[in-house]
């Protein structure tokens, strides 16, 4: 059962802007001079990250054992179970005892991390080790590490998003195969979901923004939104994407009950991480997830024939079928660290070394984040794992853009979701309109 805390679960720590002076210390940092430390040389680091749970603690145990055995010079000190705000803080305070590296769960922060220079920009590491990012990581993660041309982290581990399914409701309802377009998928849904009065004996699938990973990022991703234009202001109300988007799931609220009726029938039902899942229970047939629920429907009850395909595509949009949303893990070096030769030694094994890459995978059961490692032959999985590790090489799976306020965009943008899917918000052209407005001055005051 993979213990790794999912992507939807990370996002409630957005970082703080770290401070002027660490800025400064950045942009010392980044020069091609700014990291002197001599790496042949003895030396520790500090590594932070916020991994816990004891099978996610041995893998990172395992992860540095790797590396301080290709590297018997370099030490590495750990301090695991940290959040965002701790990193921060350490980052901004410096000092030995601070991070030199760090890893955080939400590729949210990338655009604070970067914009504020409190990681350095990994561009002339890479350049000077002759690895080029673009053909190393997948395309997604290699978008979502970055800022305004800033690299200040790398893929960690990914998570892809997909679609899960229960094989024997399926068969029930005459469902030879999973859907490929949201046409198919609103039919499907339809078809799964049993009434009872007020209440279901059965929901085809629960559609409401507050139920489980079923957030606006991830319906989204499937239609190719383009967040922010050139002028990197807000492209909602403008790109088609948006909606389509909200009009698709505001379909499904409709079709499948109504607002009231659903949200009344998710109180009822268990919690995202736990056995009573709806999923696991039987109580939802269909399921928006990432890889990790694979393994813990199977641990919850390994009787259920679970299906796993990607998530539809629009209707108009059936060649890029196999896509998905893409986020994971990122790690960077602290501007303020004097040991910066050091720690891009260690960040680039953790990052770019294939089989510390497919070990660290197959300990934590998550998407590897390279190319060269979704292909090994070293991988161990679930042959339905494989739905993810395709979710995570296709070109067309998408990601939601770095911002400098971290993902406030996509908080605002979800409020506005929940304004519309529940009634408060009736007219989605000037709704979009108004969010636009926000998220462009929540920016403007950002800078």
């Amino acid at each position: 059962m993979p213990e790794v805390i999912p992507c939807a679960a990370r996002k409630a720590a957005f970082a703080a802007i770290a401070s002027l002076a660490l800025l400064t210390t950045a942009c010392t940092g980044q020069s091609g001079s700014g990291a002197t430390d001599d790496a042949s040389k003895d030396t520790t680091i500090n590594f932070w990250h916020a991994w816990s749970a004891p099978n996610e603690v041995k893998a990172v145990r395992t992860l540095i054992a790797g590396f301080e055995k290709a590297h018997p010079n370099i030490h590495v000190n750990v301090v695991g179970n940290v959040t965002d705000d701790k990193i921060n803080q350490a980052l901004r305070s410096g000092g030995d005892k601070a991070p030199d590296v760090i890893s955080s769960f939400t590729t949210n922060n990338v655009g604070k991390f970067c914009s504020s220079g409190a990681l350095v920009d990994l561009n002339p590491f890479f350049k000077k080790s002759g690895i080029d990012p673009a053909a190393t990581f997948p395309k997604t993660m290699n978008e979502y590490t970055q800022f305004d041309g800033d690299r200040c982290t790398v893929p960690l581990l990914g998570d892809a998003y997909g679609l899960y399914y229960n094989k024997t409701e399926f068969k029930k309802a005459g469902i030879t195969s999973p859907p490929k377009t949201w046409s198919e998928f609103e039919d499907d849904a339809k078809k799964l979901t049993i009434p009872d009065g007020d209440s279901y004996k059965q929901l085809g699938f629960m559609p409401d923004y507050h139920g489980w990973e079923t957030t606006t990022e991830h319906y989204f991703a499937q239609f190719s939104p383009t967040y922010f234009g050139t002028d990197g202001k807000s492209d909602i109300a403008k790109d088609p994407a948006f909606e389509q988007g909200f009009g698709l799931q505001k379909r499904l609220v409709d079709e499948l009950g109504g607002f009231q009726k659903l949200e009344k029938y998710r109180s009822t039902l268990g919690d995202e991480w736990g056995a009573k899942h709806p999923f696991h229970t039987g109580q939802v047939a269909m399921q928006l997830d990432g890889e990790w629920r694979l393994g813990m429907a199977l641990a919850a009850q390994p009787n259920l024939d679970i299906g796993v395909a990607p998530l539809p595509v629009p209707d108009d949009r059936a060649a890029q079928y196999g896509k998905g949303y893409i986020t994971g893990t990122i790690t960077g070096i602290a501007a303020a660290s004097r040991k910066q030769n050091a720690a891009w030694e260690f960040v680039k094994y953790i990052s770019t070394d294939t089989d510390a890459v497919v070990g660290f995978s197959n300990d934590l059961h998550n998407v590897p984040s390279t190319l060269a490692a979704l292909k090994s032959p070293k991988l161990t999985y679930d042959p339905r794992f494989k739905t993810f590790l395709d979710i995570a090489a296709d070109p067309d799976s998408t990601t939601t853009p770095a911002s400098v306020n971290g993902g406030q965009y996509l908080v605002t943008i979800q409020q506005f979701g929940y304004d519309y899917e529940s009634g408060k918000v009736t007219d989605l052209k000037a709704g979009l309109k108004k969010t636009a407005a926000q998220i462009d001055t929540d920016i403007a005051q950002a800078k």
